[in-house]
């Protein structure tokens, strides 16, 4: 049996958040600064450009979304230090106070009376400082409780139900009952299982913002649905797995946060737990936009069960996939960090496979690369919520 009590090596920050990671990250506040960010991650090793789509003419609650998921990036424990760049100067230094409460250090450039040859030139001065601070940090004893970690599965099929979405439900309950920070969504792939979730949930306000938040996302699927959802939802990919229904997906979906969890609380897209505890937040069930949810909402560490094999990674939280499917496992080997075939052939129990998952976790808290990570998917997409004006 694993012992949950070893401590892990992190990064404390000055908010007391435990990063696995240590980033300098280049960070543009919208889509015409991406080159800008780009070109000084490349004058500057060690930093990482987050270039993105959007960040223009957008307004009200998709706007709100926009500088959660833009201060939440700069927040995450595993980020050491921020450099921002934006056109105008208002917005970026909107995202640069935001990212600074946390107390890390971050800097903001604007373009406009600039240009893009001076602002690449400071912005480049800074991230050279901020990756001298960044490499000068040291990894400290941490309690793995203070690794918050998020889920969410991808490329599902009938090996998800049976055996890589319940690996993941186990090792949720031995995290929980640490007073780990933890977080579920995927809010369309609850569909036909959300009364179960709507029973785990710790109190009626709860389980009333949960369905809240539900069937807002099921009012925007009606009001856009075509007459066959199928290859969208589900996917392609799930219906060759085996699963012919949202209903069935949904049910192997909800094993992720085990048998023992309590839904505690329910966030937006990009919002922060408060507490500890499992908290459910709205999200797309898109991968990439997920898992960028997840970042942004403070999470460092992803266990990513997968069927069919997904490859999905992130630029600043690593993304654990664990598989129960032995074609996925021999034909995309390089993809998958936790083998769970075993449990499936029956030479390991849940536990064991729970136990499997959680070494990883542990290794990979430490500071060992995921196959995304080293395979270098880095894949950063931004969520909206309608068109720009």
């Amino acid at each position: 049996m694993i012992n949950l009590n070893q401590k892990i090596y992190g990064y404390r920050r000055d908010n007391n958040r435990v990063g696995i990671r240590n980033h300098v990250i280049i960070l543009p506040v919208d889509d015409i600064s991406n080159a800008a960010c780009e070109a000084v991650a490349n004058n500057i090793k060690g930093t990482i450009a987050l270039p993105h789509p959007y960040g223009r003419l957008q307004f009200g609650e998709d706007l709100d979304l926009h500088f959660r998921t833009m201060i939440g990036t700069g927040s995450n424990p595993n980020v050491a230090a921020v450099v921002v760049i934006g056109i105008e100067p208002d917005w970026t230094q909107k995202i640069v106070d935001g990212i600074a409460l946390t107390g890390k250090p971050v800097l903001g450039f604007s373009i406009e009376k600039k240009g893009d040859i001076q602002t690449i030139a400071d912005a480049s001065k800074a991230a050279y400082d901020m990756v001298h601070y960044a490499t000068g940090l040291q990894r400290e004893p941490c309690d793995l409780s203070e690794i918050w970690v998020s889920t969410k599965c991808g490329e599902s099929d009938t090996t998800s139900g049976f055996g890589s979405n319940p690996t993941v439900g186990n090792a949720f309950d031995k995290l929980y009952e640490m007073d780990s920070t933890l977080l579920f969504g995927e809010t369309s792939e609850i569909t036909g299982g959300e009364h179960l979730v709507k029973a785990r949930c710790a109190n009626d306000a709860v389980a009333e913002k949960f369905m809240f938040m539900f069937n807002r996302y099921q009012d925007m699927i009606e009001r856009y649905k075509t007459d066959d959802l199928s290859e969208s939802q589900p996917t392609k990919g799930n219906i060759e797995g085996g699963l012919t229904t949202i209903e069935e997906k949904a049910l192997g979906n909800i094993q992720k946060i085990g048998k023992k969890c309590v839904v505690d609380g329910v966030l937006d897209k990009a919002e922060m737990p408060t507490s500890k505890g499992l908290w459910f937040m709205d999200s797309s069930s898109a991968a990439a936009e997920m898992v960028t949810l997840c970042a942004a909402s403070g999470y460092v560490a992803h266990l990513f069960p997968t069927g069919q094999g997904n490859i999905i990674g992130n630029p600043i939280l690593p993304v654990i996939k664990i598989c129960a499917n032995p074609r996925t496992v021999r034909t995309m080997s390089e993809h998958i960090d936790v083998d769970v075939t075993g449990l499936l052939n029956r030479d390991i129990n849940l536990d064991q496979a729970g136990d499997m998952l959680l070494e990883n976790l542990i290794h990979t808290s430490n500071g060992r690369m995921t196959a995304a990570e080293i395979l270098g998917h880095q894949e950063f997409v931004l969520t909206r919520l309608y068109e720009s004006a």
